[in-house]
């Protein structure tokens, strides 16, 4: 089967998977599987065993007992945006309605450091083709704007900033959860640009231990887009890198 059926396919699953668990938290394999033929006639007993098991090791299904499947019951990993976040998003959609928009701050990923960073930033992504018409847009409201910044400057200027705005590039395929006109990160896109960009997450980088295996521990983590989207970063390589020395307290991960 081509790899990109097969992916769609495993997708298609996920979507559908919590459905079945909506009038008994447990269920057999047996059951499970005569209920996903309902839904996809056209898979097969043995096709259905091997996207189970894939949900299993990404983390959204759990076997209580041999033969038994259950929905992971670990919690949803949430942010509210804050009134001021709110405010700057929809003035950047107000003025940029077509723009694909993810916004959030890096204070989010305290509740798994064992350090609070003093300082913290506002990011926002969008686009690499819009990124200077929303500089633009960010510096009629603060002039504390920053576009794509490197070293020198988040050494020079961002330090030093009140509440800086770092405005990035938003990567393709991005995991993300829609709030209304813009959208958040979801935790698997906070954990995978943590390896990716050392710079922005400078100071989480003595910490990645101890926040991945506290988010792991904690939230819902879909392995399976995590790994894609690390794919799509070139990390795939530093994300099964400390997936390994995580797998002690995530056994699942180490089968990813």
């Amino acid at each position: 089967m081509p790899y990109r059926v097969a992916q769609l396919m495993i997708t298609t699953l996920e979507n559908h998977i919590r459905h079945y668990f909506e009038k008994a938290e447990i269920l057999p394999r047996a059951r499970l599987i005569a209920a996903i033929q309902g839904d996809f006639p056209q898979w097969s007993t043995a096709t259905i065993n091997v996207y189970l098991s894939k949900l299993k090791k990404a983390g959204l299904l759990k076997s209580p007992a041999r033969g038994y499947y259950a929905i992971s019951n670990k919690e949803d990993f949430k942010h509210q945006v804050e009134a001021e976040m709110k405010k700057l998003a929809n003035k950047i959609r107000r003025e940029l309605p077509y723009v694909t928009l993810c916004v959030w701050n890096t204070k989010w990923l305290n509740t798994f450091m064992r350090h609070q960073p003093f300082k913290h930033f506002t990011v926002v992504e969008v686009e690499r083709d819009a990124m200077e018409q929303v500089f633009r847009i960010i510096n009629e409201m603060s002039d504390e704007g920053y576009m794509d910044p490197n070293t020198l400057v988040f050494d020079l200027y961002v330090s030093d900033a009140e509440k800086p705005i770092i405005i990035r590039p938003l990567v393709s395929e991005a995991p993300m959860e829609p709030k209304g006109k813009y959208a958040v990160p979801m935790l698997e896109k906070l954990l995978v640009d943590m390896l990716a960009d050392p710079v922005l997450f400078a100071a989480q980088q003595g910490e990645l231990r101890d926040i991945f295996a506290n988010a792991l521990s904690r939230y819902n983590v879909n392995y399976l887009k995590m790994k894609r989207y690390a794919v799509r970063r070139n990390r795939e390589r530093e994300l099964q890198e400390i997936m390994s020395i995580t797998s002690a307290e995530n056994p699942i991960s180490a089968k990813m």
